[in-house]
Formats: C-alpha cells, structure tokens, sequence
C-alpha cells in the first residue's frame, strides 16, 4: 500500500475513535443560573436576552415620520442617493408584517405624450419596487403601477411644478 492511502486510512480510524467516546445520550448540563444551586428551592431570576415581542405599534410610529415619496430627475428613473434612506426605512417596516402590502405609484410630469410617460411612471415604480426586493422585502409584498401625467400633485408648467410630479410614492394597502 502507498504511504498516501495508509496516512488516509490511519485519519479516518482516529476521527471514528474520536467521535465514539462522546456521549449523546447523556449531554452534560450546564447550570447558568446565578446564585442558589439548582434544586435547593431558591427562587432564581435568570437575566436572559430575550428580545420583546413587537406588536408593530413601534414599527408603524417610526414609519408615520417618514416621507413616502421618491423624487426623480427629468426623463430618469434613477433613484437618488439621497432617498435610499427613506428606502431602508419602509423596507424594515414592510419586511416587520409579512402582511403588509404596499403599492408603489410611478407618476411623471406633464411633458411627453401619454405612452410614454406611462412606460417611465412604470419605470420609476419598478425602481423602487426592486430597491425594497434587494433589501430583503418580498415580491408579493408590493406592486408597482404608473399614473404618468395622469394625477399631478403641482399644477403648472414650470420646474417648481414639474419636480413635484417626477415622484413615486409609497402607499401601504
């Protein structure tokens, strides 16, 4: 025999000798508790780290502050850096509920016909759909759908306006 197959050999009796003399039956008992004895009938308060049971009170007060509109540059449904905060938090509180169901509206300006800010609404929804996605929030969970220039929030045609209707909003169901 090669010197390769008896070292393999040796290897593999050593680790069956090992793993016999554990004892499964029987696993030793470890007393974490601090002060009495176990069984000497003195009540001991073991502090554990046991998270509170969240009843969703604190995850739907910490979203209430929250803003639930995605703003985005002219014909771009890039989202900004600046919003990815904003992303995180909703993405927490959907993730907190597997209940919760939000619909993400894709809204555009008033420029460009109605086709095509249709497809850029649906562009800008599915942005910030796949942001939640990649944050860990489920796809059943959200749906995107675009308004285009259909529901402006500003009326008038200047940027002040226009800026205020490149948006997508966040709306739980």
């Amino acid at each position: 025999m090669s010197m390769k197959k008896l070292a393999l050999i040796g290897a593999v009796t050593l680790l069956v000798a090992g793993c016999s003399s554990v004892n499964l039956d029987n696993p030793p008992v470890d007393d974490r508790s601090s002060g009495a004895a176990a069984g000497s009938g003195d009540s001991v308060v073991a502090k554990t780290a046991v998270t509170p049971v969240d009843d969703g009170k604190s995850s739907q007060a910490a979203i209430a502050n929250v803003s639930r509109l995605v703003y985005f540059d002219y014909d771009s449904y890039v989202i900004k850096p600046e919003f990815q905060a904003l992303i995180d938090a909703h993405a927490r509180h959907i993730k907190a509920d597997k209940s919760r169901k939000v619909v993400i509206e894709g809204h555009t300006d008033e420029r460009g016909g109605r086709e095509y800010n249709l497809a850029l609404g649906q562009r800008r929804a599915e942005a910030v759909r796949r942001s939640l996605g990649l944050l860990g929030v489920a796809d059943s969970q959200v749906e995107a759908v675009s308004f285009g220039k259909e529901k402006p929030v500003a009326q008038g045609s200047n940027e002040a306006a226009w800026s205020k209707n490149r948006r997508a909003e966040i709306s739980y169901r």
